[in-house]
């Protein structure tokens, strides 16, 4: 009678810890629904399926509380409760072993703990249960069968979980963020006394900004963001009426040109005298360096829409690529975005402002492939009308801006997006602006991360080395250090 007794209290001790753990972590999830959201939405393994699990966790904790705290129904109820414990388990354990970062430990009941102390406190409570089924079922047989039964749809659930989740955030997203803890760290501010500076180029150890208020000054800084040297430079040939000059700095050699006029200059930074390389060439709007004689330059067709081509300045030789960008509305506003160079791949990328796509292409603008960022936008939200007194094209509307600035740095797309996704706090984009990163050779999307706003300007325009991120604010230019799994992710050819 004792020893029966002895039994009962146990598993009435093990049931109702199960009920004070379960309402407890339930209660506390429901009381901060939004953070506990959030969480599950910045969750690298089940970010994908947030929406269903905020809610399905609670209820299913709460459910089995009920069960447990039932006698005719505790049989079931601890089987439930192992199962459960035993899938929090595996979650913790893929977490730390196959996840590609550790999140922030959850909170409620065992916020205190780390991931590792959360495994061992799980494992103890899945062994409470089969210590209290095992008191209670004294057929073995029966016994063995169900917690067979109950540890493999636990496996296979979140396995499956897991693998499905993988694929739907690289491949399939639904437009949920992953955040990894601190992939960039603010690192230093340069202050530059003027908001008309942007970058104009890199090399391994310095950064070379233009000022569009001094197109003839080139100004290096070293990696520290202190200014070495400033550069003077002189064009031979004055005559041109200058509309809109950029320049670009692929040491040891300089580029000056205005796609309006259009001209291109070239000098070396030891010599700073531009010349003059060729005018007869059709107007554009957008340029990049791919190599001493040779422009990738955004022109216009014969409709005036936008067309991609490459750019011979030697030879003064066009070729134009006009199946890489794909008309949806108008073929201009509709196909505008961002050049994007990797000398180290040898590999363009255009991204598209005003949808989730960007074109991958060779430095001769063959087509290598599209992929797509992760927002699902994918038809332009413009609303354009034609002025025929001006005979002009003009937005009627303001247009969905989808991504803003990018910059691209061997493999790696570094995207500042302008939406929301799920579960993001959004707080967070009063104060702060978004990065999503994509790896251009596999097509898939990696992570993103917060650069917080400074004096609470936008950002102006950014660079990327191997190991930092650079970024204009008005007239403040801040340095972020990668984390070194964020490194990891660059290839070079």
């Amino acid at each position: 009678m004792n020893s029966e007794k002895l039994k009962n209290g146990v598993v009435a001790i093990v049931s109702y810890l199960y009920v004070l753990l379960f309402v407890y972590a339930a209660v506390s999830k429901l009381l901060d629904f939004e953070n506990f959201q959030v969480q599950l939405g910045q969750s690298p393994l089940l970010s994908a399926f947030a929406g269903y699990l905020a809610w399905g966790i609670p209820a299913i904790e709460l459910i089995i509380a009920v069960l447990l705290s039932l006698s005719r129904f505790r049989k079931v109820g601890l089987l439930c409760a192992f199962g459960l414990m035993l899938m929090f388990t595996i979650y913790i354990y893929l977490i730390l072993n196959y996840s590609s970062y550790i999140p922030c430990s959850c909170g409620g009941v065992l916020e205190k703990m780390n991931w590792t102390e959360h495994f061992y406190f799980n494992i103890g409570f899945c062994l409470l249960a089969l210590l209290a089924l095992s008191l209670l079922i004294e057929n073995w047989v029966y016994l063995l069968t169900r917690v067979v039964a109950v540890f493999t749809f636990s496996v296979v659930l979140m396995v499956g979980l897991f693998l499905e989740s993988e694929e739907i955030i690289y491949e399939r997203n639904n437009f949920v963020r992953r955040f990894p803890p601190f992939p960039a760290k603010r690192y230093k501010v340069a202050e530059l006394n003027a908001n008309s500076y942007y970058f104009s180029g890199k090399s391994a150890s310095k950064l070379y900004l233009g000022n569009t208020t001094a197109p003839a000054l080139i100004t290096e800084m070293d990696t520290s963001l202190r200014i070495t040297k400033s550069y003077h430079f002189k064009i031979t040939d004055t005559l041109f009426q200058f509309l809109n000059v950029k320049q670009v700095v692929d040491p040891p050699y300089f580029y000056v040109y205005d796609g309006k006029v259009p001209c291109v200059f070239k000098g070396k930074l030891d010599q700073l005298q531009a010349i003059l390389q060729t005018e007869n060439i059709p107007s554009f709007t957008k340029a990049k360096v791919v190599d001493s004689t040779t422009f990738i330059i955004r022109t216009l067709n014969q409709s005036r829409e936008n067309l991609l081509a490459t750019l011979d300045v030697t030879r003064e030789k066009v070729q134009t690529a006009p199946q890489l960008l794909e008309k949806q509305i108008d073929g201009l506003f509709d196909t505008d975005g961002i050049l994007n160079y990797s000398s180290s791949l040898e590999k363009f990328v255009y991204l598209y402002y005003y949808r989730n796509q960007y074109v991958i292409a060779d430095k001769q603008l063959n087509l290598i492939d599209r992929g797509n960022t992760i927002d699902t936008t994918t038809q332009a939200a413009l609303k354009i009308d034609y002025v025929k007194s001006k005979n002009e094209r003009k937005f009627s509307a303001p247009p969905l801006m989808v991504n803003r600035l990018s910059t691209l740095h061997h493999n790696l797309l570094f995207v500042n997006s302008t939406l929301p996704s799920r579960y993001e706090e959004k707080r967070m984009w009063k104060n702060a602006h978004v990065i999503d990163v994509y790896d251009v050779l596999s097509k898939s999307y990696l992570m993103s991360f917060y650069v917080y706003k400074v004096d609470g300007d936008k950002i102006d325009d950014m660079q990327v080395t191997d190991t930092h991120l650079y970024v204009i604010f008005g007239s403040k230019l801040v340095s972020y250090r990668f984390s070194p799994e964020l490194i990891k992710q660059f290839k070079r050819k």
